[in-house]
C-alpha cells in the first residue's frame, strides 16, 4: 500500500497553505495498491515532535471506503468519519510548531473491518479498536518549521 501527496515528497516540506500560518486545510492525498480484502481505510496525522507527552494528533479520518484513490485538498471522502484531533476539535487541525522542525506522520491503515464509535473517537481509541484488524499500513512524513 502507497501513501503519497501531489503537494509535498515524503520526508519533505510541507507548503504553508496547509497549517496555520496559510489556509489551515488538509493537503491532498493519493492511496494506492490497497489490499483487496480491505473493508475499510483510517488515517491518522500525528506530529511525535510536539512538547505534550505523546506528541500531538492532527486529523483522524476513519471509515474510507477502500476504494478511495485519492484525499482532495480541504475535503473529506464521502461516507468517511473524522475523529478529534489533540485539541479536542472534529476535523483537521493543521501544522502549526512552536519551534523548530516537526515531522507529521500520515499514517494510513488498510483494516479488515468497519470502525463504529458512539462519538468521535481519539487517537487512543482508534488505535485500540484497529488493533488485530491492520491488514497493512503506509506512511508519508512531511516537515514544517514557522518562519
Amino acid at each position: 500500500m502507497k501513501l503519497t501527496s501531489s503537494s509535498f515528497e515524503n520526508n519533505g516540506n510541507i507548503p504553508t497553505k496547509y497549517t496555520c500560518d496559510g489556509e489551515d486545510i488538509n493537503p491532498p492525498l493519493l492511496i494506492s495498491q490497497v489490499p483487496q480484502e480491505t473493508l475499510s481505510l483510517a488515517l491518522v496525522v500525528h506530529d511525535p515532535d510536539a512538547p505534550i507527552p505523546g506528541g500531538f494528533t492532527h486529523w483522524i479520518l476513519y471509515n474510507l471506503n477502500p476504494q478511495t484513490k485519492e484525499i482532495q485538498e480541504n475535503f473529506k471522502p464521502t461516507g468517511s468519519n473524522e475523529g478529534k484531533n489533540s485539541s479536542g476539535k472534529v476535523g483537521w487541525m493543521g501544522p502549526c510548531p512552536p519551534s523548530g522542525t516537526h515531522h507529521y506522520h500520515f499514517i494510513l491503515y488498510a483494516l479488515d473491518e468497519i470502525l463504529r464509535f458512539d462519538s468521535p473517537p481519539q487517537k487512543a481509541d482508534l488505535e485500540k479498536a484497529i488493533a488485530g484488524h491492520i491488514l497493512e499500513q503506509a506512511e508519508l512524513v512531511g516537515l514544517y518549521q514557522r518562519q
